[in-house]
């Protein structure tokens, strides 16, 4: 984490059945998603398979993208949306006093998310 800083991630229903899925396909290995020599992904691997299958976004973008949901179509405090972002609160004399990370309230909203990305919008 930047800054070394502890930041505890609530992981929806559906993220962790992912997890488990992976950890069933790659044998235990510890890697979540390994390269197909059983070796970590690089920071590059996401840039360059979205650049790859022309989708013109960049990995910082789905970080941005959950940001505006989470202000459009949640009804979560904008704390709880930052420090999902672990984005760090910059009024001091607030952050000194603010000692809680919200962890329930923002496994809430991550749940809220997880739907919101499986939801079939196609019309069909």
């Amino acid at each position: 984490m930047k800054g070394e800083r502890e930041h505890r991630v609530p992981l929806s229903d559906r993220a962790v059945a992912i997890l488990e899925e992976a950890r069933e396909a790659t044998g235990g290995s510890g890697l979540v998603f390994p390269t197909a020599r059983g070796r970590p992904m690089s920071d590059s691997t996401l840039s360059k398979l979205l650049r790859e299958l022309k989708i013109g976004a960049v990995p910082h973008g789905f970080r941005s993208s959950f940001r505006d949901w989470a202000a459009e179509c949640s009804d979560a405090p904008r704390d709880v949306c930052e420090l999902a972002l672990a984005h760090v609160n910059s009024d001091r004399v607030e952050a000194a006093y603010r000692r809680t990370d919200l962890f329930e309230r923002r496994r809430l909203l991550m749940q809220e998310w997880a739907a919101y990305v499986a939801a079939d919008r196609s019309g069909t």
